[in-house]
């Protein structure tokens, strides 16, 4: 096993995203239904990507990333997701040097952090990795997984939630 499975709690926590695309859209969806409040770093920025930004008390930021943009002792996560690899790779190195948690997209060797493949069933949250080996193989796994549980099947863990003290 290269990486440990864990579980990080993000929420009101600073997550800086360096990137404005697609791609970056994506991670920030993620990091947004956590809780993570997102410091969004990129010259251009989708629309969407600066409404959720903004909408999640974050903020953005239309420039290039600076190291100094890692100051904050409250960050919880970096995210470097630019189609610059250069820059993916100054943002991990910079990140990895204050000890940060820092995902780099698409590169597992730059990476100290991987998101995984998810499938939500909140509060039931199935996370499955490969080590960024075979992402394709991944998705299709999370897809067989999710034809397999119930769409309602966080109400019944939250149901069963509120009698576990009694129990």
């Amino acid at each position: 096993m290269d990486h440990l499975p864990l579980f990080v709690r993000i929420a009101a926590r600073p997550c800086v995203l360096v990137g404005g695309g697609e791609v970056a859209l994506r991670k920030a969806r993620l990091l947004a239904r956590a809780g993570g409040r997102l410091r969004v770093l990129a010259p251009e920025v989708l629309p969407e990507l600066e409404a959720l930004a903004r909408g999640q008390g974050g903020e953005l930021l239309r420039r290039g990333f600076e190291v100094a943009d890692l100051q904050d002792p409250a960050i919880a996560l970096v995210v470097a997701a630019t189609d610059d690899a250069d820059v993916n790779a100054a943002v991990s190195a910079a990140a990895q040097a204050r000890g940060l948690l820092v995902n780099v997209v698409d590169s597992a060797r730059e990476s100290n952090a991987l998101f995984p493949s998810i499938v939500d069933r909140s509060p039931i949250v199935l996370a499955i990795g490969s080590g960024g080996q075979s992402p394709v193989l991944l998705r299709q796994w999370r897809e067989r997984l999710e034809a397999l549980l119930p769409a309602r099947l966080g109400d019944l863990a939250a149901l069963a939630g509120s009698f576990r003290t009694r129990v």
